[in-house]
């Protein structure tokens, strides 16, 4: 669940700023602070449905590939690619207040825009998701594992614990280094059992 909170978080973050820099260098995109709202829809759009619409995309135009050339095959590519960007920006501008006017500066250029910008965050993503990351851990009160030199271990070995009647209990080390309670290793025993 981290990893899938590290991602969405960091990639609604930078599509919040990408936003509110189309806002503001093309005159016929308004986006202001409806830029919060449509980054959930960008992200999400990003994350699930791009994929999704262009392995359909992909699968249509796979099935004439061998009819053309070298050349019309990535122009092919190139049109699929802004096609899934035109249709990922459509929906930001249906379900969110960002205003757009003119054909090509409302709906041709912020398509090209955000296509630069995901290509931008790819080749930067790890180095955001890990920030991202650290971040996370730090929200949550550095619940990490701690590093094997960090706490030295008994020498008599691990206390004693209750095992509570539970055979889930009994199987698990006494000693836990993830920081949770007896009470919520067992809500996320039963989770794994449901």
């Amino acid at each position: 669940m981290k990893t899938w909170v590290v991602r969405f978080v960091s990639l609604y973050a930078f599509n919040v700023v990408v936003l509110f820099v189309l806002g503001a260098l093309l005159p016929r995109v308004s986006v202001g602070w409806a830029a919060l709202w449509a980054a959930i829809v960008l992200t999400a759009g990003t994350i699930w449905l791009k994929p999704l619409i262009a392995k359909a995309f992909r699968g249509m135009a796979a099935k004439s590939a061998d009819q053309r050339t070298r050349i019309g095959e990535k122009l092919v590519q190139a049109g699929l690619v802004f096609i899934v960007e035109l249709i990922v920006w459509v929906l930001v501008v249906v379900l969110s207040s960002v205003h757009v006017s003119g054909l090509f500066w409302g709906w041709v250029v912020p398509p090209l825009a955000l296509l630069v910008a995901w290509l931008i965050y790819d080749a930067v993503d790890d180095r955001i998701e890990a920030r991202a990351g650290g971040l996370y851990d730090r929200a949550l009160g550095g619940r990490g594992k701690p590093a094997a030199s960090a706490a030295p271990a008994s020498p008599f070995g691990p206390p004693p614990t209750a095992t509570s009647g539970r055979p889930e209990a009994a199987q698990r080390p006494a000693a836990h280094d993830d920081g949770l309670t007896d009470e919520q290793r067992r809500m996320f025993d039963d989770l794994g059992r449901g």
